[in-house]
């Protein structure tokens, strides 16, 4: 059974790392005792080492030991042991790359379907979907596919970001992009706002936080959805 929680974002607004979260992952990892991170995706380049510390610090208060999977001398059989799995955010295209190449997108496939307690965010999130195309990234490495580990039946659009009719920017919106991704591919497109995320039990696909998220389905006008809002009767 699935067991994932999918979140935009790691850090909101006047808030500390993963603290918006923590309600949520108290109970997420409360069978382990040991959790995975895979710090790939390596935002602004920082090193693998200072990328996990500062994980150990945002989960300071549940009582669980934070591992890099970059400690590992056999990364394979760190997943496919892992009680759980967190892989943070950064640049979507580095974290792929890092895991096609060191062969680990299949061991975690197996980790997420047998029901290893995972967590992504941002990036992390985008390699859920079946390909991260809707990534926010720069494609600064290229990753020999950019197809992903299709955990759910959507791509994530994580940040998502409204116009604002304020704003003196004539450049394309998240929604342009979105629509020229439907020009070409047929997912369903989940723009997901800082602050929400969604929740994957078992079958069961759902928007949880305090914001509504944007649907994009090809060739239909997009719409909101409210937290709560059960994804599954989008299949």
């Amino acid at each position: 059974m699935k067991n994932l929680i999918v979140a935009s974002t790691s850090t909101i607004h006047g808030s500390s790392f993963l603290e918006y979260l923590l309600p949520e992952l108290k109970d997420h990892f409360k069978q382990i005792k040991t959790l995975l991170f895979i710090p790939f995706a390596r935002p602004g380049g920082i090193s693998h080492d200072a990328y996990t510390d500062q994980v150990r610090k945002g989960l300071k208060s549940l009582p669980i030991e934070v591992k890099g999977l970059h400690e590992f001398k056999d990364q394979v059989e760190a997943v496919e042991s892992a009680e759980g799995i967190f892989t943070g955010g950064g640049n979507t295209f580095v974290l792929l790359d890092q895991l096609q190449q060191k062969k680990l997108i299949e061991p975690l496939e197996r980790a997420i379907n047998k029901g290893v307690p995972y967590l992504g965010t941002s990036a992390g999130s985008n390699i859920i979907g079946p390909t991260v195309n809707t990534t926010n990234d720069m494609p600064i490495v290229h990753p020999e596919s950019l197809d992903a580990l299709g955990a759910i039946p959507f791509n994530i659009n994580p940040h998502y970001l409204d116009p604002d009719p304020d704003s003196t920017h004539k450049g394309e919106t998240r929604e342009t992009r979105i629509k020229e991704f439907h020009c070409f591919n047929e997912s369903t497109v989940i723009g997901l706002r800082e602050g929400s995320w969604i929740s994957v039990k078992g079958a069961q696909i759902k928007l949880k936080g305090t914001l509504s998220a944007r649907v994009f389905i090809k060739n239909k006008e997009a719409f909101e959805v409210q937290p709560g809002y059960i994804f599954n009767q989008l299949l």
